[in-house]
């Protein structure tokens, strides 16, 4: 598409992927609390190390939500995706520094205790390395191969033929 559509079709494309990376990362967040919260009451585990544990399941979670739904159509730089996991691992293992920074810092560092405290900072810094996760999965882990289209499926069959429409202006 070109020309005065081609603005629209691209702003469409990132809110369907904010959309979609958005749906699994409220997945994520909700398993991230759960675990954290449930270490917390059943373990008694110090804060800190029941988060890690908590980002480290909802990171494999989101993985898979990520990899099979938001980034679906999108090619493979590296058919075995080895690559993808090997730097999707170390930009989530950053994002769970970032998130478990904020925690450590509130506890540790401003003396921040309690269960309201401890969800207030996880929420903080789940939002924070959500930013960077988002901005990092996208720039150099779920990202189309060079100089390859995404994906598309083609609709039609032997009894449906396929028609393509052009509707700009010369």
């Amino acid at each position: 598409m070109s020309g005065r559509h081609a603005l629209p079709s691209r702003r469409g494309s990132l809110y369907r992927e904010i959309a979609k990376f958005g749906l699994v990362g409220l997945t994520g967040f909700v398993v991230n609390l759960a675990v954290f919260n449930l270490i917390r009451a059943v373990v008694h585990w110090q804060p800190v190390r029941a988060s890690v544990v908590a980002t480290a399941c909802a990171v494999l979670g989101n993985y898979v939500g990520l990899r099979y739904f938001a980034y679906r159509n999108q090619d493979r730089d590296d058919g075995s995706g080895r690559r993808e996991l090997g730097l999707f691992l170390f930009f989530s293992a950053v994002g769970l520094v970032i998130e478990n920074g904020v925690l450590y810092a509130t506890t540790y560092g401003f003396g921040w205790q309690g269960t309201l405290a401890y969800n207030v900072s996880k929420f903080l810094g789940i939002g924070i390395a959500t930013l960077f996760r988002f901005w990092s999965y996208r720039t150099w882990v779920f990202r189309t191969a060079e100089g390859a289209p995404p994906r598309t499926v083609a609709r039609g069959g032997p009894q449906e033929p396929v028609l393509q429409a052009t509707w700009e202006r010369t």
